[in-house]
């Protein structure tokens, strides 16, 4: 039996019966048609629809339309060629309606009449008219052109764009993993397959929020089961009207059309306008066309709003018959019994499915006797009991059944089977995943939340939906929903019932939820944005609150000291809980030690910055590390950084303190030392060090270390004595002591044998100004073999005695931390550590000191001197981040697989704080800013974040690689990704320019500067495939171009004429820089 052959059979049976209405709701009158007109129009379609489609017995024909009069006739005109009909969303983004199409590979497209300019506008030259339009029924035929070139790069682009990375280092040998879907064979032989001829009735995509969308074609033989079973269930009569609430691409939509249109009932469609009118929608379905049956969303339900639900939807005398609830989690019970007027009769459902096995499967109705009013309120709703041919299992981590406790949800069926993007056969009774998380209790199905809005917080995994139920089953809470802002801050949004008072609401939810599932801000809204399938809209609450956010720093204003240091103590008080406290704060007061953590540190910067209207530079590690008072003080150099005004308001906090003593909070708050001294026996070394990513690093160098030839500028973030910034950095010159020359090219360096003064420098810059074409080459100059891959990027150290050698200081797989002589090749020293080395070294404060981090878990601190161990810290999962060090206080950034980012003093050996990043592993180092004095941090959920966080970017593909800032291009950061772009976005976070590479980018870009190359800022970055790319910084236009000769992870550091990198054949390279041209260079 298929939808076309049940419909038909209807319709000989109530041909003059109406079978759609149609209602604009203004001042024409509804239209309808009868069964016959349905099956007559549909029948000039299929006719039409065979003379001009090559159907080969599988043919798939796309809807591109409004819901109206004529949807019911054109879907029935495609379903009777026989072929599967795909629709089309003529508001989605073109970009996804174009993947669609060329995924599910449709050669032909039905459009509506006037919607004809809206397609060819958004998929100019990709479909061409091939027929005359069948006028009386308002469509035209498009078909896919032959050659597409532009199409495939779209659909490409999209792939890309949408589809998750796939961790290679997961799979074991002998296994493939389906990336959507887990299959498990449960019939011997028999399989379902796709190009089976007249088998499939529709052709859909999932929305694509969670990664790529997927492509579902449905079989006839898997919805059919569905809407015989659900007639049954709601006992539908030919007298019943039902109303498309759905949109064509949610496949509930096929529910609610064929239960109608099999049953004699009758369809209502309106225009998708009215569907957001509330009053206008519940008078068309209530008043003008008593609709019996209603299927929606619950978040679609509360659109009516409370009035409406119990004045008419659910009141005394409703129309309405049946109320099935699916799509999202159940409302709460209290909820429910508030909108239900104590009369109603109204059957309510609870239904559940998934896309991936079409549509339902599973359905609960809600028992009469617990809306009477002494009935519990608890009451948990179950899922109900599979629908007629459907399977469902729980299953654990493991993929056993659980018969009691929690676990996720398959779902399938013998025959209960839809097909996945390229499948083209699947074994019967194959089970899919559903990412749902259920309790199995006494044999039901309770829902607990989906997976994706799992978070961790406060050191807890809970879901946010728990937060959505505890917040509806408040009387003043309307309507509400729950977003993770960022991924730091729990939002709950609200759409009152009457006055409500956002303190007494929070303390409220603190009696029924755990802390750690209270929400940080609780903010009011009149509606629920929606989906168009009818969902809550997280993206547009997230953009509500950004704005709520920007609203209140507007309205942020401070009459002076007294008033910051007043609501300064507010603050304070309200973040930590301790707003019913009476007692004062006492100026020595440390925010860590007086009740809060990190995550409330983060809030409690947010709300400085918006009380004072602008960032505050350096506030998060000021709130972390020290008092109340340097708090207070650090916000007001800020704001006032005139310091004759500072010394005035000095004098605020002693006569607000007057009067408190240390006493008075025995012992309550412990004050931190502002200045963390250095304990280190040897002293301190002066150097310099250049890492990956820019990071540039100096200890008591002098200006006479750094003056001679200033000729190439390092693009560095120079955290201290950046006076000097200019003089730091050798030159591409002619050198006496070292010249190569290679077909043309002129290799010209310095080494410490060049005593080259600043004079012929700019001699030479002088004589070869006429070279018109400069260009970069490479060259070994040497490498250093580390007997297993190295993925590290190199430490390079500069010290400031010229007796003592530059060195390089690199870990590889093999377990090996070596350090190499920068200009000779030769190890120093080789430490074994305990177990492979992806992390990058980074040198202490004092110079005596090699953080770096390790597989096993462990950060290794080591003595830069001999590679002895000095101090170990353990982390909880592995450690590939690399570390910086914080050269005003002295502490250690770094990240781990534990998704934590640390800092460390390594000279008290302790953990001072630690971060949750929660959007993935933190595989790339934390990077430092100076001013704005931020720490970025990259994760593999592929964002972008300040730890503040100000803003975060997000790209195609997880990102390995750590930013870059260099001083040289101001405000810019670079970076690279799985994606295979190399990225430079705006201290805002706005994409600049990106330079598609050969393949994915796992190292940090480098920034550099010769005077050689006309001054242009220059980038260094190396791709996966060993490609060194050398690319103006300004533009992204490639400069140049040489290979390794393998593999490279690792990052490029680049001094004066040498770059380094390592390299996964086991090597470590150094590079020496050439400069080409067109003309041929004087030898200077």
């Amino acid at each position: 039996m298929t939808l076309q052959e049940m419909v038909n059979q209807a319709a000989s049976l109530y041909s003059d019966r109406k079978a759609v209405w149609f209602d604009e709701c203004n001042d024409k009158p509804p239209t309808f048609y009868t069964y016959a007109t349905v099956v007559k129009l549909a029948m000039e379609l299929t006719s039409f629809l065979r003379k001009h489609c090559d159907q080969q017995g599988k043919c798939e024909i796309g809807l591109y339309c409004y819901p109206g009069i004529n949807l019911p006739s054109w879907i029935l005109g495609i379903l009777q060629v026989p072929a599967a009909y795909s629709p089309v969303d003529p508001d989605a983004p073109p970009v996804l309606s174009t993947y669609f199409m060329k995924k599910s590979n449709l050669q032909y497209i039905l459009v509506e009449n006037d919607k004809i300019n809206k397609f060819r506008m958004s998929h100019v030259g990709w479909f061409y008219c091939n027929s005359s339009t069948i006028e009386h029924i308002g469509l035209t035929l498009f078909q896919m052109s032959s050659s597409n070139a532009d199409l495939n790069s779209q659909v490409d682009d999209v792939k890309s764009k949408y589809e998750p990375f796939k961790a290679m280092g997961n799979s074991q040998p002998g296994y493939s993993i389906c990336p959507d879907q887990t299959e498990v064979k449960t019939s011997e032989g028999g399989y379902m397959d796709v190009g089976q001829k007249y088998s499939l009735a529709y052709v859909l995509h999932t929305s694509g929020t969670t990664g790529i969308p997927k492509i579902v074609r449905v079989p006839h033989k898997c919805i059919v089961p569905n809407i015989q079973h659900l007639k049954s269930i709601f006992e539908i009569t030919q007298n019943d009207v039902l109303f498309l609430a759905s949109p064509l691409t949610f496949d509930p939509s096929v529910v609610e059309l064929f239960i109608a249109l099999t049953s004699g009932a009758s369809i209502l469609v309106v225009p998708n306008t009215i569907k957001m009118m509330p009053v206008e929608l519940s008078a068309a379905l209530f008043h003008h066309h008593h609709v019996t049956v209603l299927q929606a969303t619950p978040t679609l339900l509360r659109r009516f709003g409370a009035h409406i639900i119990k004045s008419t939807v659910l009141s005394a005398n409703t129309s309405l018959r049946v109320l099935a609830l699916g799509g999202e989690a159940f409302p709460v019970l209290n909820l429910l019994k508030s909108w239900k007027h104590k009369e109603n009769k109204t059957s309510v459902f609870n239904l559940y499915g998934i896309t991936e096995v079409s549509s339902w499967a599973t359905c609960y109705k809600i028992p009469e006797e617990v809306f009477s009013a002494d009935f519990r309120t608890d009451f948990p709703i179950p899922l109900g009991s599979p629908l007629l041919g459907t399977k469902v299992e729980v299953r654990d981590t493991n993929g056993s059944a659980v018969l009691e406790g929690e676990g996720q949800i398959f779902i399938g069926g013998e025959e209960r089977i839809c097909f996945l993007d390229d499948e083209i056969t699947v074994p019967l009774g194959t089970m899919r995943e559903t990412g749902d998380f259920v309790r199995v209790q006494n044999a039901k199905l309770f829902f607990l939340g989906r997976k994706d809005n799992q978070i961790k917080r406060h050191g807890k995994r809970f879901n946010i939906e728990c937060l959505q139920q505890a917040a509806e089953d408040l009387c003043q809470v309307e309507a509400c929903a729950v977003t993770w802002y960022q991924q730091e801050k729990l939002i709950l949004f609200v759409v009152p019932k009457d006055d409500l008072e956002e303190r007494e609401t929070l303390k409220e939810l603190q009696k029924h939820l755990p802390a750690h599932a209270v929400p940080d801000e609780l903010v009011l809204i009149k509606t629920l944005p929606l989906t168009s399938h009818g969902k809550v809209d997280i993206s547009e609450l997230n953009k509500i609150y950004q704005n709520h956010l920007n609203s209140r720093r507007r309205d942020s204003k401070l009459s002076g000291a007294e008033e910051l240091w007043e609501r300064l103590q507010y603050l304070w008080k309200s973040v930590l809980g301790l707003l019913g406290d009476s007692t004062g704060i006492s100026k020595d007061a440390v925010f860590l030690y007086s009740g809060g953590d990190s995550l409330k540190a983060l809030r409690f910067y947010d709300e400085i910055e918006m009380l004072v209207g602008k960032a505050v530079p350096g506030l998060l590690e000021v709130i972390l590390s020290r008092s109340i008072e340097e708090v207070y003080r650090h916000i007001l150099k800020i704001l006032f950084p005139d310091e004759d005004q500072l010394m005035n308001y000095d004098n605020v906090v002693k006569r607000k303190l007057s009067g408190n003593s240390g006493e008075d909070f025995r012992g309550k708050y412990i004050k931190l030392k502002s200045e963390r001294g250095l304990e280190v026996a040897s002293g301190l070394i002066s150097f310099l060090a250049l890492s990956r990513g820019n990071h540039f690093f100096s200890m008591n160098f002098t200006k006479s270390f750094v003056q001679p030839n200033n000729t190439v500028q390092v693009g560095v973030e120079l955290l201290q004595q950046p006076s000097f910034l200019h003089l730091v950095t050798p030159s591409i010159m002619k050198s006496h002591a070292q010249g190569y020359e290679m077909e043309n090219r002129i290799l010209t360096v310095t080494d410490k044998a060049s005593k080259t003064n600043c004079c012929s420098v700019h001699q030479v810059h002088a004589e070869c100004s006429h070279v018109t074409t400069a260009e970069l080459a490479l060259c070994i100059r040497w490498k250093s073999n580390t007997r297993k891959c190295v993925d590290a990027s190199p430490l390079v150290i500069i010290p400031c005695k010229e007796e003592v050698s530059a060195s390089v200081y690199v870990g590889s797989h093999s377990h090996a931390m070596q350090a190499i002589d920068l200009d000779l090749g030769e190890i120093k020293w080789e430490k074994n550590l305990g177990d492979r080395i992806e992390s990058s070294a980074c040198i202490s404060k004092c110079g005596n000191f090699i953080v770096v981090g390790c597989y096993d878990g462990l950060v290794y601190v080591l003595q830069s001197s001999d590679g002895e161990i000095h101090w170990t810290f353990v982390t909880e999962d592995t450690v590939k981040s690399s570390a910086v060090v914080d050269p005003s206080s002295g502490l250690v950034y770094i990240g781990s697989h534990d998704q934590h980012v640390y800092a460390l003093d390594i000279y008290k050996k302790a953990c001072i704080w630690k971060l949750h990043c929660e959007g993935g592993a933190v595989f790339s180092s934390p990077c430092l800013s100076s001013f704005p004095h931020h720490l970025y941090v990259a994760t593999l959920g592929g964002l972008l974040l300040a730890v503040n966080p100000v803003w975060q970017f997000s790209t195609d593909g997880p990102v390995f690689s750590s930013p870059c800032i260099s001083s040289l291009t101001k405000q810019e950061i670079f970076f690279g990704s799985h994606d295979c772009f190399i990225y430079c976005c705006n201290m805002e976070g706005n994409l600049l320019w990106k330079f598609e590479a050969t393949s994915s980018l796992y190292g940090t870009p480098f920034v550099f500067q010769s005077d050689d190359l006309k001054n242009r800022i220059l980038l260094a970055a190396v791709s996966t495939d060993g490609k060194v790319w050398i690319l103006n910084a300004k533009s992204g236009t490639a400069e140049g171009v040489d290979k390794l000769p393998g593999e490279v992870f690792s990052s490029p550091v680049v001094w004066g004429t040498k770059l380094v990198v390592g390299c996964r054949n086991d090597y470590v390279y150094c590079l020496d820089l050439y400069i080409t041209g067109k003309k041929e260079q004087l030898r200077c």
